[in-house]
């Protein structure tokens, strides 16, 4: 029988998926401009989630990478959420996966039988996306770490950015966030795996229902909200788009285990950097909470899709989320007059 095991404590990262503050990374990128040529159509300019590349008049590649250490302890289920998690990239810009290829770090010392489940639990996750895992590479490491480079493809017209947002459009959310504080808490073990079973059953949750309902309604941009939380990725979109936002703050979906142990200061370090990325352009009476800014800010890893869709069509993709089973689908927000990037708070 094989042993349990507890895998976030071999993580010496504390919340989700520990990345490069948005911050950091804008500068050093300043220092490494990238060549374009005509067959780029999203690169690496507006932080969109995922590049995309025409082959030819009816097809595009999308393609993206994502890898970062347990946030859960079960070997299995974090397979499952680091393939959902990569593949999420491809979704929120309308592309259909079709290859995968695996990243691996691993400390020896926790047993094959470890590697074993976590690579399982993603092939499981990439096969029920319709992909095929057709390679990888793996290397010895302290820490483990494991994820995906994905390629999908989209038709030209069909593509998805973050950089269309119109004024008027409503903000629609599909999954809770908060899943970074219930990670930190669970590395802390202040809760068990057991206890964030809902936040773990979403994060494996392919984001595919979501992304085939708001490419066939018809909307004006999505992003994934990852680690830079969702006004961190609400930001980048609003950038890139010209456009302010309005939160109703009353209206995001949070895991109430999450509220409450924000309330009592289990967040991950992620958040004071995804803080310091948008605090300038937050306005209004809520942004003096300093709990409801953790959660706003608080690192996801496989979070929803956010989309920005025309008024005359949020009940239709709110019905359409509905009946195929996304189980989450609220109207957080709208685009707004003002000035470029601002999100004011309600």
């Amino acid at each position: 029988m094989k042993e349990k095991i507890q895998l976030t404590q071999y993580s010496t990262k504390s919340g989700c998926a520990a990345k490069i503050s948005a911050t950091d990374l804008k500068e050093i990128m300043k220092e490494v401009p990238l060549g374009r040529v005509d067959e780029l159509l999203v690169g690496t300019e507006h932080g969109d989630d995922a590049a995309a590349f025409k082959i030819n008049k009816d097809t595009v590649l999308v393609q993206t990478v994502d890898f970062f250490t347990p946030i859960v302890d079960s070997p299995y289920l974090f397979g499952q959420i680091a393939a959902a998690n990569a593949l999420s990239d491809v979704y929120a810009m309308g592309g259909k996966p079709i290859t995968a290829l695996s990243l691996v770090a691993f400390p020896p010392k926790l047993g094959h039988w470890v590697l074993e489940e976590i690579l399982k639990g993603g092939r499981d996750k990439i096969e029920e996306s319709g992909a095929v895992v057709v390679g990888g590479h793996s290397l010895e490491d302290k820490e483990p770490k494991f994820g995906y480079a994905v390629t999908g493809i989209s038709h030209p017209e069909k593509i998805v950015t973050s950089a269309d947002a119109k004024i008027g459009d409503k903000l629609i959310l599909t999954k809770p966030i908060g899943l970074g504080i219930l990670a930190t808490s669970l590395k802390g073990e202040i809760i068990t795996e057991e206890e964030m079973m809902d936040a773990i059953d979403n994060a494996r949750t392919l984001n595919e229902k979501a992304s085939e309902v708001m490419i066939e309604v018809g909307v004006n941009a999505c992003t994934d909200i990852t680690g830079f939380g969702l006004l961190g990725h609400l930001f980048i979109m609003l950038k890139a788009s010209n456009k302010s936002a309005r939160i109703y703050t009353k209206k995001i979906p949070v895991y109430p285990k999450a509220l409450e142990l924000a309330q009592i200061g289990f967040v991950p370090a992620g958040t004071h950097e995804n803080i310091r990325f948008v605090k300038n352009f937050i306005k209004g009476e809520p942004a003096k909470d300093n709990v409801l800014m953790d959660i706003l800010c608080d690192p996801q890893t496989s979070g929803g899709l956010l989309i920005s869709v025309s008024s005359k069509k949020s009940d239709l993709l709110i019905q359409r989320l509905d009946e195929e089973g996304v189980k989450t689908n609220v109207i957080v927000g709208e685009i707004v007059k003002g000035k470029e990037g601002t999100i004011k708070l309600t």
